[in-house]
């Protein structure tokens, strides 16, 4: 499966850096230094990928909301190069997925770019996905069935809300009838993500023919209706950038410097479905909590603990694996009892930074083993 990135890069030193990363992880590249010319390519041609050299400038402003507007490329994964005292928080908030800062380094980037690819391959992954309301009788071993509505459809998986618990782990059933169809849908599925507030994303497994031709049916007939979120993995959603919204990018690159530390609204960071065990505790206490990370993106994650901590608290958690620790330090947003709590990554220098990338890597390394065409 070839993927193909666009770099939009004046600097050649930084291009080539790239480029020659890039072709090290067999991912297909194209590179123009003009903004012009990729403002061409992005509208002529699909990527899986758009990697922008940020200046800040009128015409990298420009670039942000003809990318966002683009029939194309408009949700395609934006990966952003800009200057180290650059401001990131509105390059999150208007989509982009990874921050590199210059001057690249060869290890920051093909740890960048390990992360990224895993999510890229995820994307590829993921079905069209059609927007759907109805009810859904959901069971699985060992627990009383629930119900469940279903936010969206697709001929591989499904997103579904639950009021009443949190899904197990494993196989699950489904038994529900589609708008306008009289018989009933039966299959099995996974849970492959799941949230605090009763979301969970399924992929189907066992699918009976009777049942998959219903599911197509109705697909075919429904395909003009788009899904507002992903199926199987959660993508941020990429708001239109107006040529406005672009000065205001310009004009927020002059925020105060301990804001712009903080690289800005994390929860729009993609977030990367997983299972990690993980301990967690208050900075200053000794004493770890044990926990599981849920998802985990370079901004934050949601750390699963039947006794979160208050919101607001500064905390440290740590990541071990069979050859290595890693320590990640950050800041409390939302704390919910019997659930977990949100955390957003705070970094003190770069070197903290790169921690997250690392599990990011080992994450997607991990994904584009595990892949399995849909």
């Amino acid at each position: 499966m070839d993927m193909c990135l666009l770099l939009v890069c004046a600097d050649q030193d930084a291009a080539g850096l790239f480029m020659t990363v890039l072709a090290e992880m067999d991912i297909k590249a194209e590179h123009t230094p003009s903004i012009s010319h990729g403002m061409e390519r992005i509208d002529k041609q699909e990527f899986d990928a758009i990697a922008f050299d940020y200046r800040g400038d009128e015409a990298s402003n420009e670039f942000l909301a003809r990318l966002r507007q683009s029939d194309k490329n408009g949700t395609t994964m934006l990966i952003a190069l800009v200057d180290e005292e650059c401001n990131s928080r509105p390059l999150f908030g208007l989509g982009a997925n990874f921050v590199l800062y210059r001057p690249l380094t060869a290890e920051r980037t093909r740890l960048s770019m390990n992360a990224a690819r895993g999510l890229m391959r995820g994307e590829r992954r993921s079905s069209t996905r059609t927007r759907v309301y109805s009810t859904a009788n959901v069971s699985y071993p060992g627990a009383p069935d629930l119900d469940a509505t279903l936010i969206n459809l697709s001929d591989s998986g499904t997103l579904i809300a639950t009021q009443q618990r949190k899904l197990g782990e494993g196989k699950v059933y489904f038994e529900f009838a589609l708008p306008g169809q009289g018989q009933l849908v039966r299959l099995s599925g996974e849970v492959v993500w799941q949230d605090f507030s009763g979301r969970a994303g399924i992929n189907f497994l066992d699918v009976p023919q009777a049942s998959r031709k219903l599911i197509q049916a109705w697909l075919q007939k429904n395909a003009n209706w788009p899904g507002d979120e992903p199926v199987i993995e959660r993508f941020a959603l990429k708001p239109n950038l107006s040529k406005k919204s672009a000065q205001n990018l310009a004009d927020s690159s002059t925020e105060d410097p301990a804001e712009a530390s903080n690289t800005g609204d994390r929860r729009r960071d993609e977030r990367v479905p997983c299972k990690i065990g993980a301990t967690v505790h208050p900075v200053g206490v000794t004493t770890p909590n044990h926990c599981s990370l849920s998802d985990i993106s370079e901004g934050g994650c949601y750390v699963e603990m039947p006794s979160p901590l208050p919101g607001n608290a500064d905390v440290e958690i740590v990541v071990r694996t069979s050859d290595r620790k890693f320590k990640l330090r950050g800041e409390v947003l939302s704390s919910h009892p019997g659930f977990g709590m949100g955390v957003r990554f705070t970094f003190k220098d770069t070197g903290e930074r790169e921690e997250i990338l690392r599990v990011l890597a080992l994450l997607s390394a991990a994904r584009a083993r595990d892949a399995q065409p849909c």
